[in-house]
């Protein structure tokens, strides 16, 4: 079988949209989001209230791209070992065997991350960052593509264990699933009256209509997205306008502003070029750093918010002509 094209790749990629719409009513920019974490390497944070379709999403992306699934549900019991994997006695050959962890999947849906303690959500860093998991000493790899979507509840904070910026860092995105409009609710509602499950996609009608082979070479052609000195220097002088902005306690760091190099060419690619313009950056500004930045508290009780934060200096920075 040969290798798709890049031009074949991207349509193939395209198409999830529309695939995933039969499941999924008017969460179109966090599909997006979505497709360019897997471009990237990276991983997704989602937040959202209750019922906008975070876990049904991650679902139907995985069904669309012929990738693995698996959820795991975070609560204050739950143990490291729980999500990684552990070692298991054998009784009829008295040894240890490792019995594998839901993290062995493509796509792992991490639910209400912030309901579990940091020992916990640490276990995910190495898998996160070195996609490998370690236990006894012996580094057992990830499957390939690997991408944590680990969703947060943004109205209740009860009992939950906020993460810290240093692992916040580690997401590539947060993406943000507001409410559906009333159009949109109709329509949900109008599916569901129609007798669709969201627990049987094959009836919905969704299908595969990507791979992995499609994945590899799309990863490929975004490697090959060039970036001017101009672009690369915009970049720079957004993440710096963050560590001077007087509503912040914490600013951009070098790491975020490579990811913002990277989910900018992965958009570019997907929209069809092969360089980076700064409307890339800007569309992708808000998804790769609102996590990445602390508000004041001063600001906060003044209604200030990462967003309205960075799409001011996104306003103020120069753009390269």
């Amino acid at each position: 079988m040969t290798a798709p094209t890049a031009d074949s790749a991207r349509a193939s990629l395209e198409a999830l949209r529309s695939e995933i719409a039969k499941a999924v009513v008017g969460q179109d920019p966090a599909v997006t989001g979505l497709v360019v974490a897997l471009l990237c390497r990276g991983h997704v944070l989602l937040e959202g209230v209750p019922g906008v379709a975070k876990t049904l999403l991650v679902r139907t992306l995985a069904a669309a791209l012929q990738l693995q699934t698996k959820r795991v549900q975070f609560t204050p019991d739950l143990m490291p070992g729980d999500v990684t994997g552990s070692l298991v006695y054998d009784a009829r050959t008295a040894e240890f065997s490792f019995q594998p962890g839901p993290v062995f999947t493509n796509l792992l849906l991490a639910d209400e991350i912030n309901r579990t303690p940091p020992k916990t959500q640490a276990s995910l860093l190495e898998a996160m960052e070195e996609r490998q998991v370690s236990v006894d000493g012996i580094p057992r790899p990830l499957p390939e593509p690997f991408l944590v979507a680990a969703t947060q509840n943004p109205v209740e904070y009860e009992g939950t264990y906020p993460l810290p910026e240093a692992q916040l860092d580690r997401f590539l995105l947060k993406l943000i699933l507001p409410l559906p409009g009333r159009n949109d609710e109709i329509r949900v509602l109008t599916r569901h009256s129609e007798g669709f499950s969201p627990r049987d996609l094959e009836a919905a009608g969704v299908k595969a209509v990507a791979g992995p082979v499609d994945l590899d070479a799309a990863r490929a052609a975004v490697a090959e997205v060039t970036v001017s000195p101009e672009i690369i220097g915009y970049v720079v002088d957004l993440c710096r306008a963050t560590r001077e902005s007087p509503s912040l306690t914490l600013g951009v760091s070098p790491r975020g502003a490579t990811a913002l190099l990277a989910t900018s060419r992965a958009w570019a690619w997907l929209t069809g070029r092969d360089y980076v313009t700064p409307d890339d950056v800007k569309a992708l500004a808000l998804p790769t750093l609102r996590h990445r930045v602390q508000l004041r508290p001063e600001a906060e009780m003044e209604g200030v918010t990462a967003d309205s934060v960075v799409n001011s200096i996104l306003a103020h920075v120069p753009v390269p002509r």
